[in-house]
């Protein structure tokens, strides 16, 4: 994995896309922090069927309280 500077990414935006279609993984930096990645982008296999995970997902009945140990931070 490469990682180039925001200026060489804008300067070079073609060829590191061509990378990235290529198979590589580029990562964008801000002076020595990463901030972002260049990867090539694979369209979905099927399309989504809403509703596919319907009575399978349970949510507590407690899910908006907030907890006892979290109630500190609330105040």
């Amino acid at each position: 994995m490469d990682a180039v500077s925001i200026h060489e990414a804008k300067t070079q935006f073609s060829r590191l896309v061509a990378r990235a279609e290529a198979g590589e993984e580029i990562v964008v930096r801000r002076g020595r922090t990463p901030v972002a990645k260049i990867v090539a982008y694979h369209a979905p296999t099927a399309p989504r069927r809403p509703g596919a995970l319907k009575r399978q997902i349970v949510i507590a009945e407690d899910f908006d309280e907030t907890p006892a140990e979290f109630a500190e931070y609330m105040a």
